[in-house]
């Protein structure tokens, strides 16, 4: 069944009617949002790397990356839904994690079951993530040669810098080598909010918003344009 949690797709078809007949099945379903329908995985590529993408609607026979080879090189919390007329290509496609595989042409129906699957799978790996961080609260980082515990009620906003991360506290800064999306992964969805390609804020640290920036701790942080719409959705429901 379907829930209230807003799905950033992408869709990457080389076959324009394939991606439109898509496209057209997704704007029939609530909280399904369309960010980019992509010919090739090089265009997609640009998508994913500046922009929040959930869900992705994925052909395999495409011209110089395959929905297979792409499907491999990015990050694994993104899934995937493959999309072809081709049988053969489908224990592959369930090797990789897909949440489902759908063979063309594709109906409605077939879709709509895609994507429930989808928000089920979804629904099941939060709530044993987030019970699991809920009883921990807290998260251990490499920082000065050593693991530091931080409390996850300590964090004001975390900022990114290509290869490493600044964790502003409430009374210091952590800084560690970590990637933006590895620290987001461990940070329960509930208490802290991606805003950026470069900002993780704690929503009990926001003190005002406006359409363009949120004011954690006397710093107004910028709210970029890849995130704003579901950043602002989740806001205004408070």
């Amino acid at each position: 069944m379907i829930n209230n949690t807003s799905i950033s797709c992408l869709i990457i078809d080389d076959e324009i009617i394939a991606r439109e007949v898509i496209a057209t099945h997704l704007s029939k379903i609530n909280n399904i949002s369309v960010v980019a329908s992509c010919s090739n995985a090089l265009e997609a590529f640009n998508w994913i790397n500046t922009t929040k993408i959930d869900l992705v609607f994925l052909d395999i026979n495409m011209p110089e990356i395959s929905g297979i080879s792409f499907a491999k090189s990015i990050n694994k919390n993104i899934k995937i839904i493959f999309t072809t007329a081709y049988r053969d290509y489908a224990v592959e496609g369930f090797e990789l994690k897909a949440v489902d595989y759908l063979l063309k042409p594709i109906a409605f129906e077939r879709l709509l079951k895609a994507v429930n699957n989808y928000f089920e799978t979804l629904q099941r790996n939060e709530k044993q993530i987030e019970n699991s961080k809920d009883f921990n609260g807290f998260i251990f980082v490499r920082a000065d040669r050593k693991m530091i515990k931080i409390n996850f009620d300590d964090i004001v906003y975390i900022e990114s810098y290509s290869d490493y991360l600044k964790i502003h506290l409430n009374n210091k800064t952590i800084i560690t080598r970590e990637t933006i999306s590895a620290i987001e992964a461990k940070l329960p969805k509930h208490k802290f909010l991606r805003i950026h390609r470069s900002y993780i804020i704690a929503l009990e640290q926001i003190t005002s918003f406006t359409n363009e920036h949120i004011t954690v701790l006397k710093k107004a942080l910028p709210i970029s344009r890849g995130y704003k719409k579901e950043v602002l959705k989740l806001l205004e429901q408070y």
